[in-house]
């Protein structure tokens, strides 16, 4: 008598763990142990070009490559976390937005102090007058909008051909 309510409990528990609510929940299918965000996808003609930065996958920063904004509000007990990154986020567009067409690489943005550096690679498609021009005012916006001194570091090539690093 007591083995048939042990066979009788056992049997309702078996029933209660296929229960479709708890046969969701287990997952049957392989993993991909694939890592595909922030890589290129490779064309069938080979033609899309790639820099430097865009043709290492994101888990070579640090080995390959560096990071895009240097400052040091991530470390542990960092100030001013979601500012800084809003903030290089305003000056990569205000950038690739001034420097119109221009821009050939990545808006590099290095944090010393109060001191914002801005690093970028520029095609020389402008008179050198009109560069100036835009190199002042670029500098000017930026220090009056985020009350720091700003400094642009630009780099010139003739064509974006000149920074292509390779074609997938």
């Amino acid at each position: 008598m007591n083995s048939s309510i042990r066979l009788a409990q056992l049997q309702n528990s078996l029933s209660s763990l296929l229960s479709p609510a708890l046969a969701s929940q287990i997952h049957t299918s392989t993993p991909l142990c694939r890592v595909v965000s922030g890589k290129y996808r490779i064309t069938k003609k080979r033609d899309r070009p790639l820099t430097y930065e865009m043709a290492n996958p994101p888990h070579y920063i640090a080995h390959r490559k560096s990071w895009n904004s240097w400052n040091t509000s991530s470390l542990k007990d960092g100030l001013r976390r979601s500012e800084t990154a809003v903030e290089d986020e305003f000056i990569r567009r205000f950038m690739t937005g001034t420097w119109h067409g221009l821009v050939c690489s990545e808006v590099i943005i290095k944090r010393q102090f109060n001191h914002i550096r801005v690093a970028a690679i520029i095609r020389r498609a402008v008179s050198p007058t009109k560069m100036y021009f835009l190199l002042g005012y670029t500098e000017e916006l930026l220090a009056n909008w985020l009350q720091c001194p700003v400094t642009l570091e630009i780099q010139t090539v003739e064509s974006f051909k000149d920074v292509v690093f390779k074609y997938i």
